[in-house]
């Protein structure tokens, strides 16, 4: 009875264990994931192997060290199974892979203690219990440094930066045009994909004060800025207004990506009537992206609905609906960075929303199971959906330049 549990406990150890670890291995987005993977191949050739030892031990005795060997082998076995229960419990949604590994970690442990108590003989019993503690300590730090340090490591972030070029007038002189450069510098070591971007300009009407406004006046200004993205100066003279939304458009393709260390440029160009209403012009603008090592971004990210359409929208987007910002949603399927978590976790889908509205426009996304989309995270979990698949949300701006020079060629 023995024998049959610890080689059943042991070969499916050895399934496992190479199943996990040849993805891992192959497909594992970073350094650190690809030697986890090589040390689960490790170790699923050594259970292989101590079952057989294990084989020989109970019955054939051939081999002088197969005891030493089905306890190293079955040590193994229980050591990885600990550590893969413990991940599974920590990340997984699945019922399923923590109730085997709990069966295995349990038989592996039986496993050692079948084998401990038959009395093996072990030439070298220092040796053979450093060596032990020493592949403990190594499998240990490999785990901690792939499930506890990397997440929490240092961000890194791409760079936006915006600058405005000389207005441009038509022929008839009725209108004129502001270029806009917009470069995004990656400078980090890790590539980024692009869930979605917006460069909107903003009209600013800014008349004067006849006379020096007085404090209570920059009180009342400075409590909107709680109320508005559009921060306006507190001034002596200016009668700042909000600014209202002229123009919005994407400036990257979604679903595309931006390797490390490279950069991106382009230019749109912002056109105005020669009688606009406005002193000023103010140009924001945004990224949202993710990055290659956390998570694999399965094509196409595709239109899936209108904000305003029939299709069933989040309850929250038809809040937004009702203060006048829609929102154009897409969606793509995405796959976790390494294969335990792939195995052991639901799907996840990244849903992409381009909001805009009169007073601005934004790029969001979120990664959630299917049929969640209408759910509000806290903010510990979005910290926590964040970190996990790297979402990084790049805002520049506002760029400001006065009309009035060109305003003036009339």
């Amino acid at each position: 009875m023995a024998l049959a549990v610890i080689v059943l406990v042991l070969l499916m150890t050895t399934l496992l264990l190479a199943r996990i670890g040849l993805d891992d291995f192959a497909h594992d987005l970073t350094f650190a994931g690809r030697i986890t993977g090589a040390v689960l191949l490790v170790v699923s050739f050594t259970t292989l192997v101590a079952a057989a030892a294990v084989l020989d031990y109970y019955i054939r005795q051939s081999f002088p060290y197969s005891g030493l060997v089905a306890l190293i082998g079955t040590f193994a076995a229980l050591l990885t199974n600990a550590m893969l229960l413990v991940q599974t419990l920590k990340n997984g949604d699945s019922a399923t892979y923590p109730a085997l590994l709990s069966a295995l970690t349990a038989g592996s442990a039986y496993a050692v203690f079948a084998v401990w108590r038959t009395s093996v003989a072990i030439p070298t019993p220092k040796r053979v219990a450093a060596a032990l503690i020493v592949s403990s300590i190594i499998a240990i730090a490999n785990f901690g440094y792939q499930n506890l340090y990397l997440p929490y490591q240092r961000q890194t972030r791409p760079l936006i930066t915006l600058s405005m070029g000389k207005p441009a007038l038509s022929k008839d002189r009725t209108a004129f045009a502001v270029p806009v450069d917009i470069t995004l510098r990656n400078q980090g070591d890790t590539g980024f994909y692009v869930l979605g971007t917006e460069v909107h300009a903003m009209g600013k009407k800014v008349p004067l004060s006849p006379k020096d406004r007085l404090r209570q006046q920059w009180r009342t200004d400075a409590e909107q800025w709680r109320n508005s993205s559009d921060v306006n100066p507190l001034s002596r003279r200016e009668m700042n207004q909000p600014g209202e939304l002229v123009e919005a458009k994407p400036w990257m393709p979604e679903g595309t990506w931006v390797d490390s260390n490279d950069t991106f440029a382009t230019r749109v160009v912002v056109q105005l009537p020669m009688d606009t209403p406005y002193d000023q012009v103010a140009i924001y603008a945004s990224a949202n992206l993710a990055r290659k090592d956390r998570l694999v971004l399965q094509p196409p990210l595709r239109f899936v609905a209108y904000s305003w359409g029939r299709e069933k929208v989040p309850k929250w987007l038809n809040m937004q609906q009702k203060t006048g910002r829609d929102s154009l949603i897409y969606r793509a399927r995405v796959h976790e960075n390494n294969a335990i978590d792939e195995h052991t976790r639901d799907p996840r889908f990244v849903t992409v929303y381009w909001t805009f509205g009169p007073h601005g426009a934004s790029v969001g996304s979120s990664v959630t199971r299917k049929g969640e989309e209408s759910r509000i995270p806290s903010p510990a979990e979005q910290f926590e959906q964040s970190s996990r698949y790297g979402l990084v949300n790049l805002v520049t701006g506002p760029v400001e330049r006065t009309l009035w020079d060109v305003k003036s060629q009339r």
